[in-house]
């Protein structure tokens, strides 16, 4: 049996350690925060994926996992802790991997093995995190191993695609990769794909990031584009998509999660050669303004008017609000009005949040039918299930005005529009 430590339990390292569990490893899963610790000990997980909750249950249940606020010495340790952007230095904050890497040189013996799955500007597995490891006075390739393994998973699907999704794995030599394959193999059922050393898959890790990006960029630049020719978007590229060829992508509020619109930046850590990532980056990021234009144009003013914002999450059917779009479009909202003419003592704008998904004390959020009630405006922000069933009849009639704007193309246009909306999408 492999011992495994397992370093930071957010929503990918906890269901990384219990995917190690379940096959035949014993795992110790670390974390500094005791909150956190304690909710795990008293088995209360609120991660918005009851196939996941259980299976983590199942593995604390047997003792195969055992959360800890101490690192504990292990024949293998994974790195799954958080890399912020530093947007200002546009450089990553590698303090809680170098952190990581502080706590494991106490225990590090010779034959063990490091793996990193932190996205991480490409050099950091054989530059920073390399010396700080050495800090344990052992030679990594000589006297330890030391790879890099990338999470590639969905929040709202972690579990399926942690066990299907394929990996790839470079290692700072042959052997630092053999060891890493040797325990990923055996977890998944989709292929572990070698690279050629640890630079190249942190690499590939971004690229895959950047890639997505670029491609809901162009979506979104086509959207302020149509505008401009008064031709539908999702139309036009559903017929453009008709080539076998052509894969567009569709056009949205923003781009959300802490990945994409974190990770592709990262390759500017140490390249200045960075030119259609920026491009796609400015017009994902004015999105948000581009909506708020929209409710202007129909609205004719924003002052005094009530907008409900539906979806806080950063996607469908998940709780998750990191870098959420209709966040950032509540903040144009009321960032919007102070420079409209507010001089002749219109008022504000009134943005109501709502998404039943979302449950955290910090927002002001209210429920659907408060958020509609004598609303002029309506703005599609989360392509959530619950929104698509609502009754289009029932909220006209809570309403003041009969606006819907759908950034997502999620509800039924001709429904809304004979239930007297004046339906707008991107």
């Amino acid at each position: 049996m492999t011992t495994v430590c397992v370093h930071g339990l957010g929503y990918v390292g906890l269901p990384t350690a219990a995917l190690l569990a379940h096959n035949g490893n014993e795992v110790v899963g670390y974390d500094v925060d005791e909150r956190k610790l304690d909710r795990l000990h008293r088995r209360e997980l609120r991660l918005g994926e009851a196939d996941l909750e259980r299976y983590i249950v199942e593995a604390l249940d047997d003792g195969t996992l055992v959360p800890s606020n101490t690192v504990e010495p292990a024949n293998v340790h994974v790195i799954c802790v958080p890399t912020p952007l530093d947007f200002d230095a546009e450089r990553a904050d590698l303090e809680y991997v170098l952190s990581a890497a502080s706590g494991i040189t106490d225990v590090l013996r010779e034959g063990d093995t490091v793996i990193l799955e932190s996205t991480v500007p490409p050099g950091t597995t054989e530059g920073p995190l390399r010396e700080a490891l050495e800090e344990s006075g052992l030679r990594a390739g000589e006297e330890f191993h030391l790879a890099y393994s990338p999470e590639t998973v969905l929040p709202g699907n972690i579990l399926e695609e942690l066990r299907t999704n394929d990996r790839f794995v470079g290692g700072i030599d042959d052997a630092s990769t053999d060891h890493a394959v040797a325990l990923y193999e055996p977890c998944i059922d989709g292929d572990v794909n070698r690279t050629p050393d640890a630079t190249t898959a942190e690499f590939v890790k971004l690229a895959q990031n950047a890639y997505r990006d670029l491609n809901i960029g162009f979506a979104n630049e086509l959207a302020n584009i149509a505008k401009d020719y008064g031709v539908n978007t999702r139309d036009a590229i559903a017929l453009a998509n008709r080539h076998s060829r052509v894969d567009i992508l569709q056009p949205g509020p923003g781009v959300g999660g802490h990945c994409l619109p974190v990770d592709p930046l990262f390759f500017a850590h140490d390249s200045d050669s960075l030119d259609l990532i920026y491009s796609a980056r400015r017009v994902n990021d004015g999105m948000s303004e581009f909506v708020v234009d929209l409710l202007e144009e129909h609205l004719g003013t924003l002052e005094g008017k009530r907008v409900a914002v539906l979806g806080v999450a950063y996607k469908a059917n998940v709780d998750d609000t990191r870098n959420s779009p209709g966040l950032k479009l509540a903040g144009e909202l009321q960032q919007a009005t102070p420079d409209r003419a507010l001089a002749d003592g219109g008022a504000a704008v009134e943005t109501r949040l709502c998404d039943p998904l979302v449950d955290d004390d910090r927002l002001d959020l209210v429920s659907v039918d408060e958020a509609v009630t004598d609303a002029d405006a309506i703005v599609v922000t989360a392509d959530h299930d619950v929104f698509r069933d609502l009754d289009p009849v029932e909220t006209r009639e809570k309403m003041r005005g009969d606006l819907l704007l759908d950034t997502k193309g999620t509800m039924d246009a001709d429904a809304w529009d004979a239930a007297g909306f004046d339906v707008v999408g991107l």
